[in-house]
């Protein structure tokens, strides 16, 4: 319905339940009533900046709990929160200034270094370090009592792997119609609380702190991701559910050992790209809950997820689509809800992205009768579940055949000696191109082995045929491998093979 709108999340929640707990950082809580309270005093003092009521301003913040309130109090104020990604150079952030058209910059005093380069390259712009909000007068302002759910709440730009990034444009309804469609699918409990150690300015942090004051349920914020302290407040039973992508997850594995998880523990909620098999088959010879799902920036975080029943009967399915939505494979002859044909992954649902910010081309290509297009690759099993094997840019076409490099990671890290690996695709005079894996080792080995494992579980045009060791893989904000990075270094080393 055009123009509906909803209680203001996050006052509605403060009138239901202002005693339970909100937020925690380290040693730090905060009741919902508490949180309000210092939203109140962070939104009276952006109102003194001459803000106009729909503007985009933009964030450069990191996970701390000013952030929190901050991200809370721009919507109090009503207008749109910009998400910047604090990892970007100088010109990357300019860049996505200069296309959002953000006239104010309110950021942590730990980026003033970097936003004082901004500030050459923008010369419009108006910045507020955190600390200078502090010594601002407080001015009173008139909450509004209802959120429209057409209205854009957020923009987040995506990671840009190839071109320039284009700003997503979430709405309230899209938040509002995302937490919903993930409780509709894992339940709510009495002693929830989430565990946020991905970045705020990323959609996976973001919903959190969404779905925190939508469910009544706390969360447990990290500045950095770590192993240790992240497995110790695990087994606590102090935290019940936390997001996470394949690489964080090996590392909770590492540390974890031997240990287990509190009988509270429920789910590992598993996103950012395919998951390998042998990661999946080794959580679940531990007994650790873990959730498969499959989202992005443009659906508000999941739109498809592996409900709990199915977590070990269709292990390395990303599920099916949350209730109020909808997911097709797309083939050059046909569109399907079944059938196991591989094409491109087509979702639809009241948490897609009405469109990118200023871009009719890329939105004229990305939605299609309400379906929008998602790049990537997968098929439906007989049943409807999805399985999702790449980005269709990362697909490697070799001899007119399709190699998926999530197929090929996933047989890698079987192997004992390998910690990580991501597979591209570099030139080849003979077949167009060839798999080329870097991979990061634990123990040394070398390429006649890890080529002859690959022969024993994998067709042999799907073999890569170079092995790059690497210290570490290049990955973005949300703990995703760039490959463009890693084609970039294969080109410089491989000019053809």
């Amino acid at each position: 319905m055009k123009n509906s709108t909803i209680p203001n999340w996050l006052k509605q929640r403060v009138y239901l339940t202002p005693d339970r707990l909100a937020l925690t950082f380290q040693n730090q809580k905060w009741t919902f009533k508490q949180l309000w309270d210092n939203v109140q005093q962070y939104a009276g003092k952006i109102q003194t900046l001459s803000i106009v009521k729909g503007e985009q301003i933009g964030v450069l913040v990191k996970n701390d709990p000013s952030s929190v309130m901050i991200i809370h109090a721009l919507q109090q104020v009503g207008v749109t929160t910009v998400l910047l990604n604090n990892r970007l150079s100088v010109s990357e952030l300019s860049f996505q200034i200069d296309d959002a058209n953000i006239q104010h910059l309110i950021f942590h005093d730990s980026f003033r270094e970097k936003v004082t380069s901004i500030e050459q390259e923008c010369s419009v712009l108006k910045t507020h370090s955190i600390s200078e909000l502090h010594s601002l007068a407080f001015s009173e302002i008139t909450v509004e009592d209802t959120f429209t759910l057409d209205d854009v709440c957020s923009i987040m730009y995506t990671s840009g792997t190839t071109g320039n990034p284009k700003g997503v444009q979430q709405t309230y309804g899209n938040h509002w119609w995302s937490a919903i469609g993930s409780a509709l699918n894992m339940g709510l409990s009495d002693y929830d609380r989430w565990l946020c150690a991905v970045p705020l300015f990323h959609i996976s942090g973001y919903s959190i702190l969404m779905r925190s004051v939508i469910y009544g349920i706390g969360v447990s914020l990290h500045e950095h991701f770590d192993e240790k302290q992240i497995n110790q407040e695990l087994q606590a039973g102090s935290t019940t559910i936390i997001s996470v992508v394949s690489s964080m997850l090996q590392r909770l594995l590492v540390d974890l050992d031997e240990g287990h998880y509190h009988p509270r523990f429920r789910c590992m909620l598993l996103g950012g790209g395919p998951a390998p098999k042998p990661l999946l088959e080794k959580c679940k010879s531990r007994n650790i809950p873990v959730v498969q799902t499959y989202g992005m920036t443009e659906t508000s975080s999941q739109i498809v997820t592996l409900s709990p029943e199915h977590s070990l009967t269709k292990l390395g399915s990303a599920g099916k689509p949350l209730f109020p939505c909808e997911v097709m494979i797309q083939t050059s002859a046909h569109s399907s809800q079944s059938g196991n044909r591989e094409g491109e992954i087509l979702v639809k649902g009241p948490n897609v992205t009405i469109g990118y910010l200023n871009r009719d081309e890329a939105n004229e290509k990305s939605f299609s009768n309400g379906w929008f297009h998602t790049g990537d690759i997968g098929y439906l099993d007989d049943e409807g579940f999805l399985y999702v094997l790449d980005r269709r840019s990362d697909l490697i076409i070799s001899g007119g055949e399709n190699i998926y490099p999530a197929e090929l990671e996933g047989v890698l890290l079987s192997h004992p000696r390998i910690r990580e690996v991501a597979v591209v695709g570099v030139p080849s005079t003979k077949w167009g191109e060839v798999p080329c894996a870097f991979i990061v080792e634990d123990e040394d080995c070398n390429d006649i082995e890890l080529s002859e494992f690959c022969k024993q579980r994998l067709a042999s045009y799907k073999v890569p045929k170079v092995f790059v060791r690497i210290d570490e893989l290049p990955r973005n904000a949300s703990q995703k491998v760039l490959r463009r990075k890693l084609k970039e270094l294969a080109g410089k080393e491989f000019q053809s093979i």
